[in-house]
């Protein structure tokens, strides 16, 4: 733990550009603390998953990440045998004389082993973030099977015994979710839960001028405003704060000191990311920019 309090965390996090509030300095420095989990909900584009790459940074630590998809399963995250290796090893090997025990135990070892994010995190401890992305996209036996893991902090390869970190340090873990599906009370009770909301129009002001310098106080506050009303249009894809960020750097390179209708229109792809939303913000330019 190298932090004081939750206000040394907020004003590190800021130096490394990201803004956070009061309650998730307070959840982030807890987990520190604790050394548990934080369990990030929040719809896409809140910044949950800038949150592990900023910790990573401010903590001065290795950060790994484990991309979640549909159909991932244990060994794709934790590790596998190099079995082309393994077979040009084994073919040396049969050349001369040695011991069928012996062949096994130089084919299953170290050297043949590709690790993985979670066998490379558990193995680092605390000098690394890993950062468990979109595990709503999983399913249940993954989900599972990654708890057990964070509850042990260890994993066990059948031909090498169980693998830690050397100190017996844990790394701290940032799990992500956009809430497609309902992650398990079991998961959720063994982290800490924050939720991240979009920003209001005085949080997104503040964060595009921290994060587009070139971007004036007008624009920024121009940016924020709208974004908020896209936000309120029942748009399927709202902009997060990634894409306010964006939006107000292109409007920047274009030299606008505030969002007009002519930027706004040749603009949009920078805000709007779906092509039946595009089609609604455009008829309802003025209801935008009012």
């Amino acid at each position: 733990m190298t932090f004081a309090s939750p206000e040394e965390l907020e004003a590190a996090l800021r130096a490394e550009s990201y803004l956070a509030d009061r309650s998730l300095a307070v959840s982030l420095y807890l987990a520190l603390a604790m050394r548990r989990p934080v369990l990030l909900e929040g719809e896409p584009g809140v910044g949950k998953t800038e949150v592990g790459r900023t910790l990573a940074r401010v903590l001065g630590v290795e950060l790994i990440r484990l991309q979640c998809y549909e159909g991932i399963d244990a060994g794709q995250a934790l590790y596998e045998w190099d079995y082309a290796r393994q077979l040009l090893h084994a073919r040396l090997l049969a050349s001369g004389d040695v011991e069928p025990d012996a062949v096994v135990d130089e084919l299953y070892g170290p050297r043949f082993l590709r690790e993985r994010p979670l066998l490379a995190a558990v193995r680092a401890g605390s000098r690394a973030v890993l950062l468990v992305d979109e595990l709503d996209r999983a399913d249940d036996e993954f989900e599972a099977f990654l708890l057990e893991a964070l509850s042990d902090s260890a994993v066990t390869i059948p031909e090498l015994g169980s693998i830690g970190s050397a100190d017996g340090s844990r790394p701290a873990v940032i799990i992500t979710s956009n809430r497609t599906r309902e992650l398990h009370d079991a998961l959720k009770r063994r982290c800490l839960y924050h939720w991240i909301d979009y920003p209001d129009v005085e949080r997104e002001t503040a964060i595009v001028r921290l994060r587009v310098p070139e971007a004036g106080d007008g624009l920024a506050r121009s940016v924020a405003a709208a974004v908020s009303r896209l936000r309120g249009m029942d748009l399927v894809k709202p902009p997060g704060a990634a894409e306010a960020i964006d939006w107000a750097q292109a409007l920047a390179l274009l030299d606008l000191d505030e969002v007009t209708e002519d930027g706004a229109r040749s603009t949009l792809g920078w805000a709007v990311k779906n092509h039946e939303d595009l089609r609604t913000v455009q008829a309802r330019l003025p209801e935008l920019l009012s």
